[in-house]
């Protein structure tokens, strides 16, 4: 009889015809149209940061492989998914060294430093962000929104504010990179379908943390309300593409469901009890480290053993109705509804809530260039005169792509006028709209600006909300204004950003465009009486 050379090995073995290598370039695959959407709203330095973040943890795991002699597991992909999960987690204005560091520590002290994949005990880019959280809170928790530091969305809904549901879905409303919904479910869904991950897992989480906030959350079963968390915090993130990492999540059914219900439960008591309402990646580090005691408990019966195996060898097995449709059908008819709920429904809900918000953001803006008023007046006259303007750039393009969003007059405590205040918005900033308000005295010399939206390139665009070029429009009187290079000398003269004279042209145009809407509109006009 010849010989035989067996090769024992310790569990799980290879099941299916689908490689880890595989895997993961179908995760990367279905990150990518989030990766896309963060990059294509929140700018260039966006994608700095996703490309920091994959390849230091790329380099990471290779450096280590090679020092210390271990076989070529970097070419996994494992690797690349930790970096860019990292990466979407991550504010889109998080200085460089944050994803960078955060990338070596998911990938050497989370993941090498205890054998590679599959023997790491929590999710390596989770860990990663609560290790950047702890270490650089600020910088993690704050997010340059409509050009100043701001709180995430739902740290704005966490205080009793407003929030835009539909820009959250689509993820235009400000948060993470990979802060798009829509991408991350389009994604995730397709995950699903081709059996890459678990639907125990993620459908377990949602209902959980849903019927939890609805009981506990303090506005019941509040459709808006539900979309917003739901929408925010890394909820579905989290469900689709880091609780189901294989590795930290249990192989049976029930278990999966146990630790899904678990993580939804903790998602929800962290946001509703808890001081940080951005806390989802807690909830699943913790039911990692509960995933073993799951296992122990909840073991899977025999295949051999069950009764639908004994009648599948028989013939007798019964398929339902509902198998017999494919999947696909169903994750489509889930995409349409999710996405019809959230650009139609939701928004209508919230609209008007968000409009009274958005009315005192500007008054803050107003008393900020025109500090003198104790009150400000508003013209229904003016008002249907902007919303007619609204559709063509202000002065058939004389302003650049310049259009005029509000005006209004200030008082003093008798009544008495003091100046006006007129919003006007550029589309010709360099990361996008620039969005300012002009205070002027009643003879128009301008008394300051203030931005209430400013997407530009950090470090040099964003340098236009800085005192430095901000003071220069204060207590310039004429008509119109211009941008030069060097140094200006003449008094309608704008000295622009080294580096950023396209955002100085930006926000020129909207101050020229809101001047001219003062000289020939609302100076010497009876509107505010």
């Amino acid at each position: 009889m010849s010989q035989m050379m067996l090769n024992l090995s310790a569990g799980p073995q290879t099941r299916d015809k689908w490689t880890t290598q595989f895997i993961m370039i179908m995760v990367v695959v279905a990150l990518l149209p989030a990766t896309i959407v963060g990059i294509a709203v929140n700018g260039v330095y966006a994608g700095l940061i996703v490309l920091s973040s994959v390849l230091t943890a790329f380099l990471t795991e290779f450096l280590y492989d090679k020092i210390t002699g271990r076989p070529d597991t970097w070419k996994d992909g494992s690797a690349v998914v930790t970096g860019l999960l990292l990466a979407l987690s991550l504010s889109p204005s998080t200085p460089l060294y944050a994803p960078i560091l955060g990338s070596i520590f998911a990938i050497l002290v989370v993941k090498c430093a205890f054998g590679g994949l599959g023997k790491n005990f929590i999710n390596p880019a989770l860990a990663a962000r609560c290790f950047l959280l702890l270490s650089f809170g600020s910088s993690m928790t704050i997010f340059k929104v409509d050009g100043v530091a701001m709180a995430t969305p739902l740290a704005e809904l966490s205080a009793g504010r407003a929030v835009n549901v539909t820009d959250m879905f689509l993820g235009t409303g400000g948060g993470v990179i990979g802060a798009s919904i829509l991408a991350l479910l389009v994604g995730g869904l397709v995950l699903w379908v081709m059996d890459i991950i678990h639907g125990q897992i993620w459908i377990s989480i949602i209902v959980a943390f849903t019927l939890f906030m609805g009981l506990f959350g303090g506005q019941g079963f509040d459709p808006a309300y539900l979309a917003a968390q739901l929408c925010g915090g890394g909820v579905i993130m989290g469900a689709f593409f880091m609780a189901t990492d294989y590795t930290t999540s249990p192989v049976s059914r029930l278990g999966q469901t146990v630790y899904g219900v678990m993580i939804g439960v903790l998602g929800a008591l962290f946001r509703v009890f808890g001081n940080a309402a951005d806390s989802f990646s807690y909830s699943i580090i913790i039911a990692n480290l509960f995933t073993p005691l799951i296992e122990t408990y909840i073991i899977p019966k025999p295949y051999a053993y069950r009764k639908s195996a004994l009648d599948k060898m028989a013939g007798k097995e019964k398929v339902p109705f509902t198998k017999k449709i494919p999947k696909p059908v169903f994750v489509l008819a889930a995409i349409t509804l999710l996405a019809g709920l959230a650009l139609s429904g939701v928004f209508s809900m919230t609209e008007d809530t968000i409009a009274e918000q958005k009315r005192a953001e500007n008054a803050a803006s107003y008393q900020a260039v025109l500090p003198e008023a104790a009150n400000f007046k508003f013209s229904s006259d003016i008002d249907k005169m902007i919303e007619q303007m609204a559709a063509d750039v202000y002065g058939g393009g004389s302003f650049g792509k310049a259009h005029i969003n509000a005006a209004a007059m200030g008082v003093d405590a008798s009544g008495n006028p003091v100046g006006y205040v007129v919003s006007a918005t550029s589309g010709d900033g360099m990361e996008g709209n620039v969005t300012l308000t002009v205070g002027l005295d009643m003879d128009g010399k301008i008394l300051g600006i203030a931005f209430t939206e400013l997407n530009e390139t950090p470090g040099l665009g964003m340098k236009a909300d800085e005192p430095a070029f901000k003071d220069q429009f204060t207590g310039k009187a004429e008509q119109q204004l211009k941008v030069v290079k060097g140094g200006a000398s003449a008094s309608n003269e704008i000295d622009s950003i080294s580096g950023a004279t396209i955002t100085s042209r930006a926000v020129v145009n909207a101050v020229n465009a809101g001047l001219d809407f003062f000289h020939n509109v609302l100076k010497g006009g009876t509107w505010f009486e």
